[in-house]
């Protein structure tokens, strides 16, 4: 029995690409939340409002994307090593 329960930890999962899956435009990340285990990222676009002359702007909540903590930490540690590759530097804000 045990051998089976063994197997089953061991099955490779099958990645699948969808080329239909949606995509969406965001300038920043607004807000963090943990709940649960769980980490929520709010994501924001800037949008203008093209009725009075000037139009003012404002940040717009487009999404959120919440996923486990652990999945969390490896986007976060992926995103920081793919974009140092591609040189941008990360730079400490100076408060």
């Amino acid at each position: 029995m045990a051998e089976k329960a063994d197997k089953t930890k061991t099955a490779e999962i099958v990645f699948r690409d969808n080329p239909d899956a949606p995509e969406f435009f965001a300038s920043g990340a607004t807000g963090f939340f943990v709940s649960n285990g769980t980490v929520t990222i709010t994501l924001e676009s800037i949008r203008a409002d093209h009725g009075p002359k000037p139009g003012p702007l404002s940040r717009v909540v487009v999404g959120r994307l919440t996923m486990p903590a652990a999945g969390a930490q490896g986007l976060a540690i992926g995103l920081f090593d793919f974009l140092e590759k591609q040189g941008f530097k990360y730079e400490k804000p100076q408060t």
